[in-house]
């Protein structure tokens, strides 16, 4: 199938998947918002300290309130992704993500109303908790409801969904730094009830998946919501059938490998290193250096910018994740995931070097107008090769690496490595920027580029190349213990021995040598 083909015939499901990805724009501006504030003039008069001199306010909020707000909203998303790694397996994903809706809507009442950096905390675990939710069942859906011509690129579309969110937030959060009031810092978190009625709507009436359904032994329903997925005109009543079958088959196989969908199982054979290498591929997003663009206002106005510049340089740093989502739909094209995500680490690693090396200019000469200029730019260079590159491609290596049966829940635990280093960069980044606290300024960017060397590295030697391979297909590569370097080479025959009646299992051919 081309992939003027998988459109034709799975229009329907594109569509679902990109509205369902919407919740993406919530989280992506719920989650970001805070940390817009760490410069907004009425949040930092109202909940900041006196620091005369650090920026043009005189008031800054300090690095460990920073860390509580920025790990309120990551400890709160654990909790949500443990319990939609057991909720949306026992009740479908569908019914977990309206009570996430209903119940996110009361907590941002804490967020409006709050009268102190105690209550945004209180506020930021509640409300991360729903967004742990929306973080790990639209990624699942849309792999699971596309062709596999489509499936990198829906859910790439994950991460340009989480862009709009921050850039919204960003030209949100700008517009009202003129006020002068505690209405300029609570408008932004009130237009979150905006999201609320249409994505509730759009979930009500959303097909149920049906990989989930199979998994639960309802096949009528999954055909019933293959139907709603596909196009009539092009998908004939036995090729349903047949879809069906095939995710039978794929389901049946996967329990023959390894019987059980628990937490620990993920930890247990050949599922142990799918469930790693999703941990880290999420994870190295941090490790990449993406705070310092999380934190762009800050460290923009460490570097010598001023507010009301930095602010307009934020909403340009935000916007490239729309930008770079598109481009990578381009490079998907042409290149592998393991190529695409590889280089840009090393790209990271180098960028990042050479902001590093801005810090050491002279005293007198570091907030000039040369290297503010610079600094400017390369920051800018970061933020393109993360937009283009490791942003979309996570998701897209998350939702192919790991086992149908296990998807939810790999995708939970990935999901938890990230908010565990987020938590880690929440801690040390705020001091690495803070003028009362470590103060390395562009300095940081030694310290992330050597840490994005280590994770290319990485790249190299555990990531495999999941492109244009069907979920059965990744299971047999796995199961062979197929080193990641020769995914791409190695030739998989998924029906070429049969064991039963029931189910095939396959030998692998690695290209070159004899049948295994």
């Amino acid at each position: 199938m081309t992939i003027k083909d998988g459109w034709r015939t799975h229009r329907k499901a594109i569509m679902w998947s990109m509205l369902l990805s919407g919740a993406l724009i919530m989280e992506g501006y719920d989650v970001v918002v805070i940390g817009s504030f760490y410069g907004h003039p009425a949040f930092l008069r109202r909940f900041g300290v006196p620091a005369p001199g650090a920026n043009e306010v005189g008031y800054i909020i300090p690095a460990e309130w920073q860390s509580a707000l920025s790990n309120g909203s990551s400890a709160g998303g654990i909790i949500g992704l443990m319990i939609n790694g057991w909720a949306a397996d026992r009740y479908g994903p569908k019914i977990v993500m309206m009570v996430s809706i209903v119940a996110l809507t009361g907590f941002i009442f804490i967020m409006v109303f709050a009268n102190s950096l105690t209550m945004l905390v209180i506020a930021e675990v509640f409300c991360g908790i729903p967004w742990g939710v929306f973080q790990t069942l639209t990624t699942a859906y849309a792999s699971e409801v596309c062709p596999i011509q489509l499936r990198g690129y829906l859910a790439a579309y994950v991460n340009a969904c989480w862009g709009v969110g921050i850039l919204l937030s960003s030209g949100v959060v700008k517009a009202t730094t003129t006020g002068t009031t505690d209405w300029a810092w609570r408008i932004p978190f009130i237009i979150q009830w905006v999201w609320v009625i249409p994505l509730f709507i759009i979930v009500w009436f959303s097909p149920q998946s049906p990989w989930y359904l199979v998994r639960k032994n309802r096949l009528d329903e999954a055909e019933q919501s293959v139907r709603r997925l596909t196009n009539p005109e092009y998908i004939k009543p036995q090729d349903v059938k047949n879809t069906v079958a095939m995710m039978v088959h794929t389901n049946e196989l996967e329990r023959q490998m390894a019987e059980g969908t628990s937490y620990i199982q993920c930890f247990r054979g050949t599922d142990r290193r799918r469930t790693e290498i999703s941990m880290m591929v999420f994870a190295m997003q941090l490790l990449s250096g993406q705070n310092l663009i999380g934190q762009g206002v800050q460290f923009l106005t460490v570097a010598g910018i001023g507010t009301n510049l930095a602010f307009s340089l934020n909403m340009i740093l935000n916007a490239q994740f729309i930008i770079g989502t598109c481009v990578s739909w381009i490079l998907m094209s042409f290149f592998g995931r393991r190529s695409i995500y590889m280089v840009g680490m090393g790209c990271m690693s180098f960028v990042l070097f050479i902001i590093g090396g801005l810090g050491f200019t002279k005293k007198g000469e570091t907030n000039g107008p040369s290297t503010s200029f610079t600094t400017r730019k390369q920051l800018a260079g970061t933020s393109l090769t993360l937009t283009r590159s490791l942003g979309p491609l996570c998701y897209t290596i998350i939702a192919e690496v790991s086992s149908t049966r296990l998807r939810q829940k790999s995708i939970v635990l990935s999901r938890i490595a990230y908010q565990v280093m987020n938590i880690i960069c929440g801690i040390i980044v705020p001091r690495m920027l803070g003028a009362q606290s470590w103060n390395w300024g562009p300095k940081s960017g030694l310290f992330w580029g050597g840490s994005a060397f280590l994770c290319t590295v990485y790249c190299f030697l555990r990531l495999p190349e999941t492109s244009k391979r069907s979920y059965g297909e990744l299971d047999l590569l796995f199961e062979h213990r197929v080193p990641a370097w020769k995914f791409k080479s190695t030739q998989v025959n998924q029906f070429a021995e049969h064991v039963d009646e029931k189910v095939a299992v396959a030998h692998v051919e690695r290209a070159g040598s004899p049948q295994h």
